[in-house]
Order: C-alpha cells, then structure tokens, then sequence
C-alpha cells in the first residue's frame, strides 16, 4: 500500500518533534520508505525525508538506501534528480556505505540527460569532499569491471577530478591508492587512456617529490615495453615509442635518469629509422613524404632531449657505438673520382636536422666511452669519422653563408614576423650547432666540451617545468595553432650543391592507442 503526500508529512513531523529520539520511531520511518511507491510528490518528499533521518536507524540502512536507488532508476528524470541529490546526505551520516553509493553514482554517467548527468558530478564530487579514499573504490571498481562504456565515463571523471584536485582533498595514503589502482587500469588502456592518465597522475602532490617523479618515469617505461623489439613498420610501435618519450621527457632530469630510454631509442630505434615508411604511418596527408620525415626528426629530437639526463652514464656506455652509426649514416663521404662524372652522382642529402640530433646525442653521451676512439682497434673508425666531419663541414660552411646572406639587412621585427625569415634563423640556429659540436669533435682525440642549445627549444630561463601532457600534434600535418605554441618549426635541409631553398614542413601527427587488449590507434569503448 503505497503512502501520500499528507502521511509522509505526518511521519515527518513525528520524527522531527522527536529529534534525538527519532529512533525510537521505527514504524514512522518505515512509513517513509514507502513513499517511493506514491505518486510523483510522494516520491520527493520521501528522497528527502530517506536521508534526513537515515542516521537514526542503522537498522533499516539497507532498506533505505535500496528504496533511494530505486527512485534513482525513476522513469521520471525529475524525480531520479532529486534521489540523485540526497545521495551524499547518506554518506554524511554513515560513511559505511561511500564506496557502494560511489559505484552506483558511476554507473549513472552515463545518462543522456545533460542536466542529470551535472546532477550526478556534483554528487560525486560531494562524495569526494566526505571521503575521498572511499569515493575512489567505487570509481576504480567500475574502471576495472564494468562495462565499456561506463569504464570510459569513470575514467574520464577519475582523470578530470585529479587535475583539479587541491592537496587539502586527498590525503597521502589516497594518493597512493590511487597510484595503485591506476596501475591496474595501465594493463589495458589505448594511448589516449594512457595520456589521461598520466596527466591525472602528475597532478597528485606526493609525485610532485623527485621520489613521485621517478615512480612516473618508472610506469612509463614498463608501458613502452622496453623490453621488446621496436617495429618500424607498425605504426603502433612508432606512435608507442613517440608519445612515452614525450611524457617522460619533462620528467627526467640530473636526479631522474632517462638512460632506459637512451638505450632503447638507440640500440633500437635509431638503427630502424628509415624503415618508417608512409604506409606506416598510414596517413591520408596529401604530403605524405613530409608527414614521414617529421616522425623520424620528431623521434630523433626525444633522443637529443633525453641523452642530456642519462647521470655518470655508466648505463649508456652499450648505446655509444650504436648512435654513432646512425650519426654515420647521416654524414656521407665525399664522392669519389674527379670530373663531370662523379659530380653527376655526387648530390648527397645533407639533412642538418638530422645531423644536430644525432651528433647532440652522441656529444652527450660518446664521452662516457672514453676509448671509443683511443683503442688499438679506434683508427680505422676515427680515420673514417674525420673524413666525413671535413666533407660535411664544407657543405655546413656553404649553406650558413647562403643563410646569413639571405638574413642580411633584416630587421628584428622582420625576422620574427615573416615566417620565411623565422625558418631560415632556426636553419642558421641549427647549423651553428652543428658548426659547434664539429669543432669539438674534430679535436684529437675528439673533445666534448662545448655547450649548445638545441635548435628547436627556446632559451632556457630557468628550471624546467614539469608538465604532465606532452604536445599534441595535428593529425593533418598542419595545426598551426599546435607550431606556434611549441615553436618547432621545421626546415627542409638542402640537396645537392647546398642550394638555399629552404621550405617549412608541417607538424607530424600521431594516433595514441596502447598495450594489452586496446591499441595505440584504437577507440575508445572498443576491445582487440
């Protein structure tokens, strides 16, 4: 028999008159849950009433907190609004049951109902503030068992409410649960899934510590799978490598070694480079010969970043010869014979970007060898070495007049406004590094003692930041939006007889899908 408007009033007004005492009106109350079966006011003032005086009977807590669900799975979205609402007034009187209503409030994401679905973060957001720790449970049990769509409604909330958490909100054995738990969710997650949840991560304070720093580069190296072969010809291995390396990148510094992955893009990625095609990347980009580039270079500037963190580089020492073959590959020796008829075949691609890359890595990291050109087997090697520095010093000496002539009388407002001017300045940036890093390497036995900026990241003003998002790129090749912010700008390098053509080339874009069940270039809410 279900109860009106003036009885649920009546039962209100004996347990309100008997205030500490209320509990020993157990009837009343159950006359209260009743009114879930009344009419549409009924089943408000019953939402209301259920949580009012839920602390008064411990007894009927199940009974009560079932009837609340029951007006939350309402067909009518006003009334399930309002049960929604009265949620956390449960929680405030007995905190006992956070973790199951959290659960509940998860699986509610997933409404249609726009004004419903604000209803229900804001009730999860007051579970939060009650007890964060226990909110969390019921948030990762769905992450981890329920079903795809409600798993990804979760996790962008856990994401979405990490970022904006405050330090007042989650004490440190909260945030270590959560690192706990999102381990978990790492086995199986795409590479947009993997990103949100890094970025989620780095926002907790006790990772803000270099001890935090290094569990994140730690999470992210058993994610890129360094244990395993790098396939240059899937484009979810070259997109896997790419977007780990930008995420530990920020991360890594004096205290916190990048040498695993040092090891990993040379021993493993630098020799596979030009096994990157453009059906790997399979890209719809009308230049689809830029879009290929720019993953090479993108992938070679990580490197360049991350050989500058690799410590007493003890660790890198396996690394050294092969970076240096790779560095090889991109300094070709002069062509032999004389005349017209080696000048025909003599147009090697001096691709200086590639150069400043590679010959900045192994500045860093080839003085750990230190008998890598001193031994009694080093001769041929540095013999070898010093021809193709000489040769491709003599093209760098050519291409930086050719720069500098087309930079003069440019005025400062001209250099930074037009973007060919702001090109060739990077381009001369770049060459003077390269010029630089020669010097030292042209020494016997080559030094390395000078310092460079590299050509794509501005001055440095003072201690990094620590973001936990690497950049996106533009799909297409051409966000320029994305350029302007990161201040990449690329230059093609000259062909040839070193001509001064120089022309910008778009952004490369990535796919992010990941390991386990989901791929790097998968969608969201679809299992492999």
């Amino acid at each position: 028999m279900s109860v009106d408007v003036e009885q649920l009033y009546k039962s209100f007004g004996v347990l309100a008159d008997a205030k500490d005492k209320a509990k020993e009106h157990p009837e009343v109350y159950k006359t209260i849950l009743k009114g879930v079966e009344g009419t549409t006011a009924a089943k408000r003032l019953s939402a209301q009433f259920i949580s009012r005086f839920f602390k008064h009977f411990s007894d009927q807590a199940e009974a009560a907190i079932n009837a609340l669900l029951d007006l939350c799975e309402d067909e009518d979205p006003g009334i399930r609004k309002a049960a929604i609402k009265e949620i956390p007034n449960l929680c405030k009187a007995n905190k006992e049951h956070l973790g199951r209503l959290s659960d509940v409030l998860v699986q509610l994401l997933v409404s249609d109902d726009s004004s419903e679905l604000s209803v229900v973060n804001i009730a999860l957001n007051a579970l939060f503030a009650i007890d964060s720790k226990g909110t969390l449970s019921g948030i990762f049990s769905q992450i981890l068992n329920g079903d795809e769509e409600i798993r990804e409604k979760a996790l962008k909330f856990l994401c979405s409410r990490l970022k904006s958490s405050s330090e007042s909100d989650m004490s440190k054995e909260a945030e270590e649960y959560v690192l706990e738990e999102c381990k978990k969710i790492l086995e199986d997650v795409t590479g947009d899934e993997f990103f949100s949840i890094m970025e989620g991560l780095s926002s907790l304070h006790h990772l803000q510590t270099f001890q935090g720093r290094q569990q994140l580069v730690n999470i992210i190296a058993e994610q890129m799978h360094l244990d395993q072969e790098f396939d240059a010809t899937d484009a979810d291995s070259v997109n896997r490598v790419s977007q780990c390396v930008s995420m530990a990148q920020p991360l890594c510094s004096k205290n916190v070694h990048a040498s695993r992955f040092v090891n990993y893009m040379c021993q493993k990625v630098v020799s596979s480079l030009s096994k990157i095609t453009t059906e790997t990347l399979n890209g719809n980009s009308d230049d689809k010969e830029t879009k290929q580039t720019d993953v090479k270079l993108d992938l070679l500037k990580q490197l360049a970043e991350m050989s500058a963190f690799c410590g007493t580089g003890s660790e890198v020492v396996e690394s050294v010869e092969p970076l240096f073959n790779g560095l090889l590959e991109c300094m070709p020796l002069p062509p032999e014979g004389n005349g017209e008829a080696a000048n025909a075949d003599a147009n090697p691609k001096l691709q200086f970007s590639y150069v400043e890359c590679l010959m900045f890595a192994f500045h860093q990291i080839g003085r750990f060898k230190e008998d890598f050109f001193t031994s009694d087997d080093a001769a041929a090697r540095l013999k070898d070495f010093r021809i193709r520095l000489q040769y491709f010093a003599r093209g760098l000496q050519v291409y930086i007049k050719q720069l500098k002539a087309s930079l003069e009388g440019k005025t400062p407002t001209q250099l930074r406004s037009e973007p060919e001017n702001r090109i060739k300045v990077i381009a001369l940036k770049t060459c003077n590094n390269v010029n630089t890093l020669l010097r030292d390497l042209f020494h016997n036995p080559p030094a390395y003692k000078s310092s460079v900026q590299v050509s794509w990241k501005k001055q440095s003003t003072g201690n990094k930041p620590m973001p936990a998002k690497p950049q996106k790129r533009s799909s297409t090749g051409g966000d320029s939006e994305v350029k302007k912010k990161s201040e990449r700008t690329l230059y093609r390098a000259p062909e040839g007889k070193y001509s001064s053509n120089i022309s910008q080339r778009g952004q490369g874009g990535y796919k992010r899908g990941f390991r386990g069940g989901r791929k790097w270039g998968a969608s969201r809410g679809k299992r492999y």
